[in-house]
């Protein structure tokens, strides 16, 4: 069985910081969506296993995704945050094939972690 558990969303003021984890069972290509009420679920972060990474260009420069392959745990680096990244966090595996940001690439969702962000 497939299981990812997400940890480390809650409340910041704008400009805040936080640090999302992911914990496991497959730990192959992966990566962070978020969706926000009443939009698309879109994708933050990706990361193969060796360390290869994309993100969205609304991130860039503020989010770092990286992973632990010993611990089998990936995280999410979310520094300077904004109102506009208020939204559940997912944590999903992605299968070998297809585009890092569609998230029919993904195989196995966790149940997603909340942030919110203050101005």
């Amino acid at each position: 069985q497939v299981q990812l558990v997400e940890s480390g969303g809650g409340s910041v003021q704008s400009g805040g910081s936080l640090r999302l984890s992911c914990t496991a069972s497959v730990y192959t290509y992966m990566g962070w969506f978020r969706q926000a009420p009443g939009k698309e679920r879109e994708g933050v972060a990706a990361i193969g296993y060796y360390g290869s990474t994309s993100y969205a260009d609304s991130v860039k420069g503020r989010f770092t995704i990286s992973r632990d392959n010993a611990k089998n745990t990936l995280y999410l680096q979310m520094n300077s945050l904004k109102p506009e990244d208020t939204a559940m966090y997912y944590c999903a595996a992605k299968r070998p094939e297809g585009p890092w940001f569609r998230s029919d690439s993904y195989n196995y969702w966790g149940q997603g972690t909340q942030v919110t962000v203050s101005s």
